[in-house]
């Protein structure tokens, strides 16, 4: 089973996806032209319960120079997050598959399809709307521009993605093999 190519590719995908849940998606920073204060916020797919307590306008009136933005109410990312365990469970289902290689390349290909979706959403929707809740705060305190910087857990998808494609192609390819072996008998 784990001698197998795509076995290891399949627990590399679980180890990103994994990944994901540790570290943020994406890392905001509003500032401006001759400003001191910024803006910063980390979006997470599953926030932090420390982030509650920080309260936003507190932190303008006393001028702080570093606002922290909390994640609570500003992103709703618990869809994501179910997506992603549902990404690293079929991705760890199809590893026992192994017996049954047909079943083992559709698990894959589920898996495969609801990474696209998920890194979709996440560079085309999530970001861009959180973004501009970081600038509506920034824009509070003269910092309009906001600099947004892929984490970790963004790329750690797209691994998984690449992972999956791999582990399915070999999959066939082991497929393929055994067929040819069969036909020679």
């Amino acid at each position: 089973m784990i001698q197998r190519i795509q076995s290891i590719y399949l627990v590399l995908a679980v180890c990103a996806v994994a990944l994901c849940f540790m570290f943020p998606v994406a890392v905001f920073e509003a500032s401006g032209d001759g400003v001191d204060t910024r803006v910063v916020s980390q979006l997470y797919l599953v926030p932090r319960v420390d982030s509650a307590e920080v309260d936003v306008l507190r932190q303008v009136e006393q001028g702080e120079p570093i606002i922290t933005m909390p994640q609570r109410g500003a992103a709703v990312t618990w869809p994501l997050a179910a997506v992603a365990a549902l990404v690293g469970l079929l991705a760890l289902i199809s590893i026992f598959l192994f017996k049954n290689r047909t079943v083992q390349v559709r698990v894959v290909a589920c898996a495969f399809l609801l990474n696209v979706g998920y890194l979709f959403v996440i560079f085309i929707g999530l970001v861009d709307r959180y973004s501009d809740k970081v600038t509506r705060i920034g824009s509070m305190v003269q910092a309009p521009w906001v600099e947004t910087t892929f984490s970790v857990a963004t790329w750690a998808a797209a691994a998984s993605l690449l992972l999956l494609f791999l582990a399915q192609r070999a999959i066939k390819r082991d497929e393929a093999r055994v067929r040819a072996a069969d036909r020679l008998r």
